[in-house]
């Protein structure tokens, strides 16, 4: 895990541990009080409401434990780490606000079916749900506060739940109000109002759960925050192919980069580590893993029948062996528009003497190119530790190249 991102992920478990015990604490001292006072004061509202308290109670239980889990290191059987232990939570979260709060909807259902034996409502019950109403927004702005501060989406998801709860003791209230008014029907209708915000809750969190689960992708900005940081790279001409999904609070980035087709293998790693590097500066990536591409493979590919390199060098050996001469390296590139061949000569090769110099032109490039089905054949000369293409192609004067190193007469089929 990246230093930003193992940095966040310490501080995010840190403050998960402290609000979630403050919520517990909160919520047991609250649902006690609901239910013992709902049940003297005849308010099913309230009780519905101290029911909604005990959910959130196993909730902060259900967020102990996955930000335990979750702050596991990588091993043999999670790769990527536990991140999305902390998404099982939250789908888990959705699932039980939604049970609880088609069962207030039953109960309250149940109840307005009778409304003969509804009886009266006592003044405690107002008390208890204006406590509870100022108590849960003030925990819903802590936990709020505290939650974007880490960016953790569990944490955010653990206090919206206790905004549900704030809204729902508001209606809870009015219920009461109205009951102690006289219009016994409004308790029920309260209680059954908190039983549909409940469940309405649940479901917008575990459907957000589900979608992580199921490798929801970063949003537009975060995308392509993550492209124009590929494409800051030095070496990378373009970025295709751009994926990522969520990982916990986390995202795992895909992409290939497109290089300069013709630089050595070493190079394009390096490059492709640089602009992983710099992907992995940004908190929200977990992971990244870029694929080099030579050309836009989105778009074109080199064909499927071209010679494999065990047969090019073979073919490039068998033509220098008649002259006495061997390659001394062979490059290949294999592009959309067809392949390219580089032969190099050694340095000793290309030492001869004036009147050796035909035994070069012996060697039939254009024939070995076809053999081959080349597009491009070039034929270069090492020199002095460095390598010389013998087209000389550059406009200097092929001549005097030669006279210097005492090289044969270059030689290219394009």
């Amino acid at each position: 895990m990246p230093a930003a991102a193992a940095a966040q992920s310490a501080e995010k478990h840190r403050i998960a541990r402290k609000s979630t015990f403050v919520s517990i604490a909160l919520n047991a001292v609250l649902m006690t009080l609901q239910i013992v006072i709902g049940v003297f004061a005849h308010s099913q509202a309230l009780v519905a409401d101290g029911v909604h308290s005990l959910a959130d109670l196993v909730s902060d239980f259900v967020v102990l434990i996955a930000n335990r889990h979750s702050g596991a290191k990588p091993d043999a059987d999670h790769n990527y780490g536990h991140s999305r232990y902390e998404t099982v939570a939250s789908l888990f979260l959705g699932a039980l606000l939604i049970a609880v709060g088609v069962g207030m909807l039953w109960r309250a259902g149940t109840r307005l079916a009778d409304l003969q034996n509804i009886p009266p409502v006592h003044m405690s019950a107002l008390v208890v749900a204006v406590l509870v109403l100022v108590s849960k927004e003030s925990l819903f702005r802590y936990m709020l506060r505290e939650a974007q501060r880490v960016r953790s989406a569990m944490l955010i998801a653990n206090a919206w739940h206790a905004r549900s709860d704030a809204a729902s003791s508001l209606v809870v209230a009015i219920g009461i109000v109205g009951s102690l008014a006289g219009v016994r029907l409004l308790d029920p209708i309260a209680a059954a109002i908190v039983g549909f915000m409940v469940a309405r809750m649940g479901w917008t969190f575990g459907w957000d759960a589900l979608q992580d689960l199921s490798d929801r992708a970063l949003d537009d900005a975060a995308t392509a925050d993550m492209r124009a940081l590929l494409l800051s790279t030095p070496g990378v001409r373009d970025v295709h192919e751009l994926r990522t999904r969520k990982m916990g609070d986390f995202a795992l980035v895909d992409a290939h980069i497109l290089v300069d087709p013709l630089i050595s293998v070493s190079e394009g790693h390096y490059i492709a580590e640089a602009a992983r590097l710099r992907v992995l500066t940004d908190s929200r990536v977990l992971d990244a893993l870029i694929h080099v591409d030579p050309e836009n493979d989105a778009v074109a590919h080199p064909p499927v029948d071209l010679p494999t390199r065990e047969r090019v060098t073979a073919e490039v050996g068998a033509a220098l062996a008649p002259l006495g001469m061997k390659a001394a390296a062979v490059n290949i590139h294999y592009l959309s528009t067809g392949l390219d061949v580089e032969v190099v000569l050694p340095e000793a090769s290309s030492r001869v003497l004036d009147s050796d110099r035909p035994r070069l032109g012996g060697l039939d490039l254009a024939a070995l190119k076809a053999r081959l089905g080349a597009r491009r054949l070039n034929v270069l000369q090492e020199l002095g530790g460095s390598t010389v293409d013998t087209a000389a192609k550059t406009g200097a004067n092929p001549g005097a190249a030669a006279d210097r190193t005492k090289a044969a007469e270059p030689h290219s089929a394009t």
